[in-house]
């Protein structure tokens, strides 16, 4: 009855597979259409069957790496020109009337946030709690800074207060957003959070990681959604799991980085067990890794329950949603204030450690592995999340939220 556009980064692994997921609960009476800029996951879109259109301009390497560096708060400069944001926009613009789509659905593709407004058309934006506006207004310890200590919570205070100010009081938003949503007849966007706020914020927590806090207009709660990967787990996969070694899944999406890679990998090879590694593109030719350590290509993470002992992960929602669905305990190495939230929320349930990427190249991070691999009550807690997760369908939820609009008009 209606196309519904879907617009991920198409860079971003989580992203990708959490549209693919609301596209493939939609009824079948509509027909999602898949749009992006960069070719990284655009396989994983049409070998679920959906049609996508290539559009331009897209980022260089370089510019993807600023692109995430400045998501993520580690870089000031920003690779939204003028030109390539009034492009995009552009050519949002022209899809949306082309196909007709009464709504777009986006992950953090930020120039839909102008695009689906000048066309009014309900933005539905799937996203994690961490780091929306809502959290970040009601969170008064953000916790940039650890520790149980009056030092430490105090120094957290103030660095949350300049955080949130930062992020939703300062006019910081690239100027590109504000110079091409006049031209375009939107409110201008100034604030880092008005970037990445919709018209309807769909929560993709559990309950339990939103006690505390209350939902705004705007915001619903629809539950975990990720990654189903249709693809046959490595045949390797099952050969080292009925080993005698523990088996441990290396797990670090699309947003780490090489040298995170490798120091995971390495620190884990010194361990007496084998590690299954979807670290292929972190890889360069000539990087040697120890005999226990299985580089593999992306695999479906979520056919891993009752087959890996344990997992190590950077943190972001899809990789740690998967291992608390599978009842896998993990380790969380978040690399960004998002990524460490996720960990420890998990950590507080009992079913995960947090390590500090700095430290997995010391002992405290292999203590750690040891840990989830040994002790019953974190794998007692793994199983107990993991029943939890068996009622939740957020990709089901959403779709249900998306089709509701298309009904009314």
């Amino acid at each position: 009855m209606a196309n519904v556009l879907f617009c991920p980064v198409t860079f971003n692994l989580a992203e990708t597979t959490r549209m693919i997921q609301v596209a493939r609960a939609l009824d079948p009476a509509h027909t999602p259409v898949f749009m992006g800029y960069e070719d990284d996951f655009v396989s994983l879109i049409v070998e679920a069957g959906f049609e996508y259109r290539a559009c331009a301009p897209a980022w260089s390497r370089e510019e993807r790496d600023l692109a995430v560096a400045f998501d993520q708060g580690r870089a000031l400069r920003s690779p939204f020109t003028r030109e390539l944001v009034a492009a995009r926009v552009e050519v949002e613009r022209r899809l949306i009337r082309e196909y007709r789509s009464p709504v777009v659905v986006t992950g953090s593709n930020v120039t839909s946030f102008l695009s689906a407004r000048a066309e009014h058309v309900p933005l539905f934006y799937p996203v994690p709690f961490a780091l929306t506006r809502a959290q970040v207004a009601q969170t008064r310890r953000m916790e940039f800074i650890r520790g149980d200590g009056w030092i430490a919570r105090a120094a957290d205070r103030v660095a949350t207060s300049a955080f949130r100010w930062i992020y939703d009081g300062a006019p910081l938003a690239p100027r590109a957003f504000r110079h091409v949503a006049r031209a375009n007849g939107v409110p201008p966007l100034r604030t880092v959070a008005s970037l990445i706020t919709a018209d309807r914020n769909l929560v993709t927590d559990m309950a339990w990681e939103l006690d505390g806090f209350r939902l705004p207009s705007g915001f619903e709660r629809v539950g975990p959604i990720f990654a189903h990967l249709d693809a046959p787990l490595p045949a390797i996969v099952a050969e080292l799991a009925a080993a005698q070694q523990p088996l441990v899944y290396l797990g670090l999406g699309s947003s780490a980085s090489r040298r995170v890679a490798l120091d995971a990998a390495h620190a884990l090879a010194t361990l007496p067990v084998n590690v299954i590694a979807p670290i292929r593109h972190y890889l360069e030719p000539g990087d040697a890794l120890p005999p226990n350590i299985h580089v593999v290509d992306l695999v479906p993470a979520h056919r891993l329950g009752g087959l890996v002992d344990a997992a190590v992960l950077h943190g972001g929602q899809g990789t740690v949603q998967t291992a608390c669905a599978t009842g896998i305990p993990f380790v969380g190495i978040g690399l960004q204030p998002e990524q460490t939230w996720h960990v420890r929320m998990c950590e507080r349930r009992g079913n995960a450690i947090a390590v500090s990427p700095r430290r997995v190249r010391k002992p405290e991070f292999l203590a750690a592995v040891r840990r989830v691999l040994t002790d019953e009550r974190i794998r007692d807690a793994a199983s107990e999340v993991a029943a939890a997760y068996a009622g939740e369908d957020g990709a089901a939820a959403s779709a249900r939220l998306i089709e509701a609009a298309i009904a009314r008009g």
